[in-house]
């Protein structure tokens, strides 16, 4: 018997406003700032108080419905989600349930089998809980509650359960974070909690369109945590299906150490948060003239950005995709085309999506924090091109500026690393390296002329590296091929 798992996401991102979902508390980093310096009566849920919606997070929420295809409602309703946790002080979130803000859009997302398309149910408001810090000490455990975070501004996006793997889970999760960045809508710092994924995972026999029950699993904060978690409970209900042990639909935990779910709580439906309208608030009424508004402040999103990369650099699909997942990498792109327009498109991004990417990856930095601009960059590969240094002290340059700040003129400079060219200083190298190793040569004369390429190694070697490859090559092809004339 075969089986397929059922994957659904629900996506929780706060939103980048100054103040709070329904008061004029300032939004502050929860992991760095001092507890409960940001609550006041209305997100502390006093009695007596009234809520307000922030039409910054509106506007914001409008600008991802818009960018996943959703239809926004021209009049939406918020509701109490009722349910009773340390970390929600009024008893329950304000949220919407009935009528959303917006519905049924849809998200292009790129995996080893292709393109495919998941469909959007839903993006709707609310706002966010506190956050608990559990501590055991002199043999006691308590729990710690600090509020900043209570009542920021929240945006869940809801996917219908399209995705058929952990890595269409993840390719999802991984393309809707990049696009609420180049939203500028959410930071996507996942370390701070800002953005967390929850999977809803199902196994059902393969080619069945039955819902099996699901199993949900709570506040996954990296993709590679939302991976592990999904390829766990596929193996996990996949087995209990073979032995004809019934899935429970619930809740549970990841236990990141252990790489293995844990069970928290039955998986609560609808009715069990009894929720009713927000008798405080009145219908959310948005304008077809604000959608306009909004729609035509959207930037080029990722995908289409990645279409004209391929389109109008020549770029292959992957390397565009690459340096288009962040809007700061595509920005820094096109300036070191811009720059320098005679450099070639393949050739800047086969520097930025290995070169940059290789420090990157390495120091942890992103664009903004390098300490070259595009500026400086398109002068070393300008410098290339023009022969004046070859790839390998390119390369190593390249480390330096990245290092130091200093340019590519200036490191050149004082190392003396200008590529020699000159084709009579070339000649010089190549005859005595021929001349040094006269037992190669003469295995060369006898047949072995894959010695070429050691000899080469050889003149590069004398010219430390400087030499121009072309030159070199042409010269040595004509010096050897003379020898074996003569020999």
């Amino acid at each position: 018997m075969e089986y397929e798992p059922v994957i659904g996401l629900e996506v929780h991102a706060e939103l980048l406003t100054n103040s709070k979902m329904f008061c004029s508390c300032p939004v502050v980093d929860s992991t760095q700032a001092a507890p409960n310096i940001a609550v006041c009566p209305v997100c502390a849920g006093m009695p007596g108080v009234l809520p307000v919606v922030n039409q910054k997070a509106v506007e914001y929420a409008m600008r991802v419905a818009l960018a996943l295809e959703c239809k926004i409602a021209h009049l939406s309703l918020f509701d109490r989600k009722n349910y009773f946790y340390p970390d929600l002080p009024k008893g329950y979130q304000i949220s919407q349930f009935e009528y959303p803000l917006a519905q049924h859009g849809r998200l292009v997302i790129h995996t080893s089998n292709g393109e495919k398309v998941v469909r959007i149910l839903r993006t709707h408001l609310e706002e966010d809980a506190g956050k608990l810090t559990h501590v055991q000490k002199d043999g006691q455990s308590y729990s710690l509650v600090d509020l900043n975070r209570a009542g920021v501004a929240l945006l869940e996006i809801v996917s219908e359960p399209d995705m058929r793997s952990a890595e269409e889970a993840r390719a999802y999760a991984e393309t809707l974070r990049s696009i609420i960045r180049y939203l500028g809508v959410n930071s996507g710092d996942m370390s701070k909690g800002v953005i967390r994924f929850e999977a809803n995972v199902s196994v059902r026999e393969a080619g069945s369109e039955i819902l099996n029950p699901r199993v949900e699993i709570k506040n996954l904060n990296s993709f590679r945590a939302l991976e592990r978690a999904v390829l766990y409970q596929i193996d996990l209900q996949t087995e209990k299906m073979k032995r004809g042990e019934a899935v429970v639909q619930e809740t549970v935990g990841w236990d990141e150490a252990r790489e293995v779910t844990f069970s928290q709580r039955s998986k609560e439906e609808a009715h069990d948060y009894r929720y009713f309208p927000e008798p405080d608030l009145p219908p959310l009424v948005i304008e077809s003239e604000w959608i306009e508004r909004v729609a035509a402040g959207l930037p080029e999103l990722p995908a289409a950005k990645a279409d004209r990369f391929k389109q109008e650099y020549q770029l292959n699909a992957n390397i565009a995709l690459q340096l288009v997942e962040e809007r700061s990498t595509a920005d820094f792109y096109e300036a070191v085309l811009k720059a320098d327009p005679s450099l070639s498109p393949k050739t800047a991004a086969g520097w930025v999506t290995g070169e940059l990417f290789g420090w990157m990856n390495q120091t942890g930095e992103c664009c903004e924090e390098l300490r070259i601009s595009p500026a400086d960059l398109a002068k070393l590969l300008g410098m290339i091109q023009q022969n004046e240094i070859n790839q390998t002290t390119a390369k190593s340059v390249l480390v330096d500026m990245l290092q130091t700040g200093k340019s590519a003129q200036e490191l050149v400079a004082t190392k003396g690393l200008k590529q020699i060219s000159n084709a009579e200083d070339i000649a010089v190298l190549v005859r005595e390296a021929l001349e040094a190793n006269p037992k190669e040569m003469s295995a060369y004369l006898e047949g072995k002329e894959t010695l070429s390429n050691w000899f080469f190694g050889q003149v590069m070697r004398a010219a430390h590296g400087k030499a121009n490859p072309q030159v070199v090559r042409a010269e040595l092809e004509q010096q050897l091929n003379s020898r074996k004339e003569n020999s």
